[in-house]
């Protein structure tokens, strides 16, 4: 009678365990796919703000004695903005060949046909590193830094364009804050209340430890070795879900299969799947070891 109940306690166990690993594992691969959104909306937005560049217009010098001097003079300048400034990414010299296409491109015409040289200046596109660059306040200011060199006749960016993206962008990253917030608030509220049902069903166990003499640590110590366990099994499934699900989308889709920010969204699962399992534990055993025999019923 005793080996049945024994078999029937270790099946009611293993049925416990792989509910809880399995209720984690889907809350955890719901924040999972709501990291992948964040991250691919950051990066979307880091690819908006590489699109809108600033470009410097040289002076143009008339002596043709000087003219090798000034496009060395441009090239250093060219070479010295990564130095100086940390908030240029790339740079791209057009020169006026170069400028003189774009424009016939562009306009339909090059000037040839109305002047005898090209009215197209050279010039240096810049790229801004999105991670510097918060506000259009901040570019109105780089502008300006630029303009000052005695080389640089002109500093356009297309101010427009830059307002309402970055508009939009600080819109929906606020709004992408405040449902992540809420989001993991309902993912600790679940995982919470899976753990605790779990230690409910060991409430009885965990008295009857407490009142045959064994300490508090002692008693708890199982639980919450157990709790970590079963967080991090289930955080590894819903990584290897995740992971199969982002596969399946990327290649389909045509996405970037992998981003360097999906490593710490795979560390933040593991840890919140860990950390809340044993912090929930540790609750919930210390509710059971404080009550009172007939309040357990």
């Amino acid at each position: 009678m005793s080996k049945t109940n024994d078999k029937f306690e270790k099946k009611r166990l293993r049925s416990s365990n792989i509910t809880v690993v399995i209720s984690i594992a889907l809350v955890l691969f719901l924040l999972g796919i709501f990291g992948l959104i964040v991250i691919n909306a950051q990066s979307y937005a880091e690819h908006l703000k590489r699109e809108l560049k600033i470009e410097a217009y040289f002076k143009d010098v008339e002596d043709p004695k000087l003219k090798d001097k000034e496009l060395d003079n441009q090239k250093a300048y060219i070479d010295s903005l990564k130095v100086k400034y940390p908030f240029v990414e790339a740079t791209q010299y057009i020169s006026k060949e170069d400028a003189a296409k774009i424009a016939k491109k562009d306009l339909g015409t090059d000037g040839s046909d109305f002047f005898e040289e090209s009215i197209f200046p050279a010039s240096v596109q810049i790229t801004l590193n999105p991670a510097l660059i918060q506000s259009v306040e901040q570019i109105d200011s780089i502008n300006k830094v630029l303009a000052k060199n005695p080389i640089v006749d002109e500093v356009k960016s297309d101010k427009e364009a830059m307002v309402t993206i970055y508009h939009s962008i600080n819109k929906i990253t606020f709004w992408i804050m405040i449902f992540a917030v809420i989001f993991l608030v309902i993912v600790v509220v679940l995982i919470n209340n899976s753990i605790r049902l779990k230690i409910y069903a060991k409430r009885f166990s965990i008295k009857t430890m407490q009142l045959v003499g064994a300490r508090r640590r002692f008693i708890m110590k199982p639980f919450l070795i157990e709790g970590a366990i079963l967080g991090f099994f289930a955080a590894v499934i819903s990584v290897v879900g995740l992971s199969i699900l982002w596969y399946l989308l990327a290649t389909k889709v045509g996405l970037v299969l992998w981003n360097p920010n999906y490593t710490m969204l795979i560390i933040i699962l593991l840890s919140i799947g860990v950390i809340i399992a044993v912090f929930s534990t540790l609750f919930a055993a210390w509710r059971y070891l404080r009550l009172k025999t007939d309040q357990l019923y």
